[in-house]
Parts: C-alpha cells; sequence; structure tokens
C-alpha cells in the first residue's frame, strides 16, 4: 500500500505544481539582463560625468533626461507594441540600449553624454512594453504573481550590476558603458531568437474611443495618479535617505548602500515570492489598499526615528519595502484588467510615463523639504502622499472588488 499511496502524493503535488506560461522565462531573463545592464551605469555615471568638468547640477539634469525620455516615449513604445507586437518593439528598445550606452561611453563632450543617456532613456521604456507581453500570455488570477516576478528582475539588476560595473570600471571608467552596450547587443541578438510574440491579435486602426474604452480612460488616469503621488514619495525617500542616514546614524556611503541592499532584498522576497499566495488570498484591489498604508507608515515611522535608533530604523525599512513590494505589481495588474484588451500596451506605457514623471518631481522636493523643511519632512510628506494615493484608487477598487465577489 506504501507505494500506492507515495505515487498517489507524487501525482496530486504534480497536479499542483502550475507550469509557466510559455515564453515567460525568456521575457524574465530579457528584462532581468536589460537590468543588469543599467544597473552596470547608474551607480558610475556621475563620476563618469565629473571627468569631463560636469557639475552637480549638470549630473542632476543628466540622470533627469533619461526619465524625461522615458516619460516621452513609454505610452509611445506601448502603442506601438499594441499595433505590431512586443517582440519588435522590445529588440529594438534593447538595440537603443546598446547605442546609448555605446555613445555615453565614447563620450568626449558633455553634449555626447546627453545624447547617449537621451537614447537609452527612451529605449529604457520598453519595460513596460515587457509587461504587456506578460499580460497577454498570464491568466487573470495568476497575473500579479507573475508580474512581480518580473519586478523581482529588477532587484536581482541592481544587485548583479553594481558589482559587474565596479570590476568593470578597474580598466577605466569608460568600460562598464561598453559593457552594458554589449550585454543589451546581446540581449537583442537572444531576443530576436528565443523571444516569443506574445499578442497573437494586433490592434485595430485607431478609431473614435468612447472613455471607457480608450487607454485613459478615467478609471486608469485614477490609477495613473496613484501612481505618481506614490513614486514621488518614495523617490524622495530614495534621493534623500543617504543624508539622512549620515545625519541621524552616522552612516558612511558604504553602510547607507548596505541598507539600500536590504530593501532591495526585502522587495525581491515579497516580488518573488508571496506576490502570488497573497493575490491568491486578498485580490490585487484589496493588496493595494492594505499596501499604500502599509509604505505611508513605514516612512512616518522613519521621519520620527530618533537618533541611532536602529530597529526603528529597519523597522520603517521593512514597512517601506514591504508595502512598496507589494503596490508595484498589484497596481500594474490593475491597469491591465482595467484597459481594453488591445490597448494594455499603451495603457501601462501611459502608466510608466506618470512614474518617469514623478522620479523626475520626486527628488527635487524631497530635497528642497530636507533643506528647508527639516531632516524628517521629506518622509512625512511622503507618507501623505501614500495616503492621498490611497484616495485617489479607494472608489475605483471598490468596483474591483464588488466584481470579482
Amino acid at each position: 500500500m506504501k507505494p500506492l499511496k507515495t505515487e498517489r502524493a507524487y501525482d496530486v503535488a504534480k497536479k499542483e505544481r502550475t507550469p509557466m506560461p510559455k515564453g515567460y522565462w525568456t521575457i524574465w531573463t530579457t528584462v532581468a539582463l536589460d537590468l543588469v545592464g543599467f544597473g552596470i551605469v547608474v551607480p558610475i555615471l556621475g563620476r563618469y560625468a565629473k571627468d569631463f568638468g560636469a557639475s552637480g547640477l549638470e549630473v542632476g539634469l543628466m540622470f533627469a533626461s533619461f526619465s524625461v525620455a522615458q516619460m516621452i516615449f513609454a505610452p509611445i513604445l506601448g502603442r506601438v507594441s499594441d499595433r505590431i507586437g512586443r517582440k519588435p518593439v522590445i529588440i529594438i528598445s534593447l538595440i537603443g540600449t546598446a547605442i546609448g550606452s555605446f555613445v555615453t561611453g565614447i563620450g568626449g563632450a558633455m553634449w555626447v553624454l546627453f545624447v547617449g543617456r537621451i537614447i537609452d532613456g527612451a529605449s529604457g521604456a520598453s519595460v513596460s512594453v515587457a509587461q504587456g507581453a506578460i499580460s497577454d500570455i498570464a491568466p487573470p488570477e495568476r497575473r500579479a504573481q507573475l508580474l512581480g516576478m518580473l519586478g523581482a528582475a529588477f532587484g536581482i539588476g541592481f544587485v548583479v550590476g553594481p558589482a559587474l560595473g565596479g570590476l568593470a570600471a578597474l580598466g577605466g571608467t569608460h568600460v562598464p558603458f561598453f559593457l552594458a552596450g554589449t550585454i543589451a547587443a546581446v540581449n537583442a541578438v537572444a531576443a530576436f531568437i528565443r523571444l516569443p510574440e506574445t499578442k497573437t491579435t494586433k490592434a485595430p486602426a485607431p478609431k473614435p474611443e468612447t472613455k471607457q474604452k480608450s487607454a485613459r480612460s478615467p478609471i486608469l488616469m485614477r490609477y495613473a495618479l496613484a501612481t505618481v503621488l506614490g513614486t514621488l514619495g518614495f523617490s524622495g525617500f530614495e534621493a534623500t535617505f543617504s543624508l539622512f542616514g549620515g545625519e541621524r546614524f552616522n552612516l558612511t556611503v558604504g553602510s547607507s548602500a548596505m541598507v539600500f541592499l536590504f530593501v532591495g532584498v526585502v522587495l525581491t522576497a515579497v516580488q518573488g515570492g508571496l506576490i502570488g499566495p497573497l493575490t491568491k488570498r486578498f485580490g490585487s484591489a484589496r493588496l493595494i489598499r492594505m499596501a499604500l498604508p502599509i509604505n505611508a507608515v513605514g516612512l512616518f515611522v522613519l521621519a520620527f526615528t530618533p537618533n541611532m535608533q536602529w530597529v526603528m530604523l529597519f523597522a520603517a525599512m521593512a514597512l517601506v519595502s514591504v508595502g512598496q513590494g507589494i503596490v508595484s505589481p498589484s497596481a500594474t495588474s490593475l491597469v491591465v484588467d482595467a484597459a481594453p484588451a488591445d490597448r494594455r500596451g499603451e495603457a501601462l506605457g501611459y502608466q510608466q510615463s506618470a512614474g518617469a514623471f514623478a522620479r523626475i518631481a520626486g527628488p527635487i522636493i524631497a530635497g528642497a523639504l530636507f533643506d528647508h523643511a527639516g531632516i524628517g519632512s521629506p518622509y512625512l510628506v511622503g507618507g501623505l502622499l501614500f495616503l492621498v494615493a490611497l484616495g485617489a484608487v479607494w472608489s475605483v477598487t471598490r468596483t474591483a472588488i464588488t466584481l470579482t465577489n
């Protein structure tokens, strides 16, 4: 009898193990490699620009130019991917990333560096296209889980990328950019060979559209507003934490990086492992209602953390990391659910564009608050922004919850 029980248990386990949709891991690997290249470049870009005589303001503008290009091109690439398919847009974007990295590596003058970052930013808008590809192949009940696992690729990229960039920089500050460009070029070739086309039906020619069938419907605009508000709060936290840590905890550059590593590990764990079971249990609409206040509480705790109170610091970091790890895939899943089936890429592009705008404004606002309103003020304001974001989506998520009951 024992062998029979063992066989039955094996059969049950086999049935419960749901396979990934065909092509998912190819898309995931493509995004992960793209973000490794991004992680290689970002930590050393400021130092590299200073070799060409850049001031602090010019370095800031260079980073901003990447986000401005992404803000402009994300909806455009999303719309094009709805029309011609996801695969060609992802490949063209990877080629653009390679060109942008090589141009930056060649350098020679400040304007050349700006051109390289703008090309790279416009190409980096392809992340929303990859999200669209996942939404094409993911069953609705697994969408948040698979998008969350795609989000975990961000964490991996930002762990592996800086390490590779640091090693490459031993050969000169220009070498990491050539390494990033080479990875993007190889990634484009691999995507051409292995990446499946997930959008099997192309969008019809543009027609006069009603508000409800638009990629900018009232519901989607509410989600875009929440994205702007939440990203303003989170990017402000990212931009000012090293200054805050130095003031209240005597953190060095290295120890601040270790705190961010903790944040990255928690984010990756939530998006890579927890988001699936949580979504199955609560649904994306309930999760975003829970996660936005968690982010707010985390930032409030951080704002009021006394000097050298390490337990409170890491409690705040854990709350912010868990909250953000849940918000991102849940919001993306809700956008996909609310968007017309033939306009998902464009709708996701608008969401990414909203996030890019907030990543430009957030650090500026938080820096000004830090200088003129107190070192805890960016986190007080950030927490309030998350609560306003909750108010922005409360009614539309109530509709989503009603429909799933």
